[in-house]
């Protein structure tokens, strides 16, 4: 067993300090040792994108992403999603357009959902299936999923942003 380091991040806007062991990665670290389940493992190779959360900003696959190299770092999580006043607009658009089933992937594409917008508040189709590529669902088909981001867009952006069909 390797020496265990403290590492300092911020979670969810909170700062956290945890123990860590150099070979285990985000992933493990925030389900197994911060409680925070939300992220889910998939592939554990960094295939299905169902770990996905914002590492300063950017979406990464958290089961690549060791614990030890977040020292410092801002980290978003599912968990840090919604407000206190309830779901974020992105939350609502997978819920309303029914863009889940089982679950698993959901957390991963809202994470990857909410970099996407952040970086282009007004996506196309195209553009938006090619931004979640990373991201598999063996549930929905991705049409809902399509659909919703489409939405969450449009509540975020409102009508001065629509996209010509």
């Amino acid at each position: 067993m390797a020496a265990q380091r403290v590492v300092t991040t911020n979670i969810n806007g909170t700062q956290k300090s945890f123990l860590c062991e150099p070979r285990q990665t985000l992933l493990e670290v925030l389900r197994d040792n911060l409680d925070l389940t939300g992220t889910k493992e998939g592939c554990s190779n960094g295939n299905c994108g169902a770990c996905t959360v914002l590492l300063d900003g950017k979406p990464v696959t958290s089961c690549l992403v060791l614990a030890v190299e977040c020292e410092g770092a801002e980290i978003e999580t599912i968990e840090g999603v919604a407000t206190k006043d309830g779901l974020a607009p992105v939350q609502n658009a997978f819920l309303e357009n029914a863009a889940l089933q089982c679950g698993v992937c959901t957390p991963g594409f809202i994470m990857s959902t909410k970099a996407m917008l952040r970086e282009n508040p007004n996506p196309t189709e195209e553009e938006i299936r090619f931004y979640l590529a990373g991201n598999l669902c063996r549930c929905t088909g991705y049409d809902k999923i399509i659909d919703a981001v489409q939405d969450a867009a449009q509540r975020q952006c409102g009508t001065a942003c629509s996209n010509e069909t």
